[in-house]
């Protein structure tokens, strides 16, 4: 600036005029001089600032399209119900036959993969030496569960040994190991020989404990008895600690369903059942095993209920695990229960 003064200064004393040109071109050169550095530092701000945007934005849509997007919960009703349906038992019939058929199923377990299941289900099978009905029910029962959109775990618990068998303590002890897998809603307590025959006989669990058994092919499709709580009941893991499980103190057969019938109504829960014409079964026929006679004692013991169900059941359990298997179709559990 002191420089432009000076110069005009000799203007005025009407100087040399070469040095107002030199003014002129010193002033164009700072102009376009200060230009290019204004450019270059806008030029490298927006260098700086494209890649980040790009980034953000390449990271932001990246993230959303690997999201998969939630599941809606299942139906109240299945579309994939069949309702009643032809059962076969085919002599032939191989459990590399079940397992091929049933692809969808790790370590006995499913969960619908278009859509999140309504209640997550225990299947409980007490067994000893019934393996070809065991082979049926798991033929029918799997396909059964997968057309209900049930996530769902089935536990057979086998019994170690030769003693007389204990089917009310296998099921406590089904139940125990079941929740150290996970957390399940519902627990079904099955017999290995009854093969459900409608897949409306929904296998989840209701605000009352669910008897699903009314009828069967060899009792005419006719409930047993007014009272009966047998085969195939599902209750809640709720329900089945208020009445403490089953008993453990009934060896053989009979008796273990009406105790356990007893503990609901002693908890002022009611039973429920689905309509008689959906609740059918199939038994597959067999004849009495060794080791299960019938119980002489069952019915002193059911008039000791009301007195004894706080301590006997679920919370006076022992056992011995003696293996556990993780097979395709079903999770194994062997177990020694001591004797009577």
């Amino acid at each position: 600036m002191g420089f432009c003064v000076s110069v005009g200064r000799i203007l005025r004393k009407g100087k040399c005029f070469v040095l107002v040109l030199l003014c002129l071109s010193v002033l164009a050169w700072i102009a376009n001089f200060s230009g290019e550095i204004a450019k270059s530092i806008q030029v490298s701000f927006n260098m700086t600032q494209i890649p980040v945007k790009a980034d953000t934005l390449r990271d932001h849509l990246t993230k959303h399209a690997s999201t998969p997007p939630l599941k809606v919960k299942c139906p109240q009703t299945s579309p994939l119900l069949k309702g009643a349906v032809k059962l076969s038992f085919e002599p032939s019939l191989t459990l590399k036959d079940v397992e091929n058929d049933n692809k969808g199923v790790t370590e006995g377990k499913y969960a619908p993969t278009d859509c999140t299941a309504r209640q997550s289900v225990a299947i409980l099978i007490p067994h000893r030496n019934r393996e070809k009905h065991l082979l049926y029910l798991l033929h029918h029962l799997h396909p059964f569960l997968q057309r209900q959109q049930i996530h769902y775990g089935i536990y057979v618990i086998q019994q170690a040994g030769d003693t007389t068998f204990n089917r009310a303590k296998l099921l406590n002890v089904g139940y125990l190991e079941a929740l150290k897998e996970y957390s399940w809603e519902c627990f079904i307590l099955h017999d290995v020989d009854l093969v459900p025959e409608n897949d409306h006989n929904l296998y989840v669990c209701d605000k009352q404990p669910k008897h699903l058994v009314v009828g069967r092919n060899v009792t005419g499709y006719k409930l047993r008895y007014k009272g009966y709580f047998g085969g195939v009941t599902a209750m809640t893991q709720k329900q089945f600690d208020k009445v403490n499980g089953f008993s453990n103190s009934y060896w053989g057969w009979g008796g273990e369903d009406d105790d356990l019938r007893i503990r609901v109504q002693l908890q002022k829960m009611t039973i429920v059942r689905p309509p008689a014409d959906i609740a059918r079964y199939t038994m597959v026929f067999h004849k009495r095993d060794s080791g299960n006679e019938a119980n002489k004692d069952r019915m002193q013991l059911l008039r000791q209920t009301q007195q004894v169900w706080r301590k006997d059941g679920l919370n006076s359990c022992s056992y011995k695990t003696l293996s556990i298997e993780r097979l395709p179709l079903y999770v194994n559990v062997t177990v020694d229960i001591g004797k009577p």
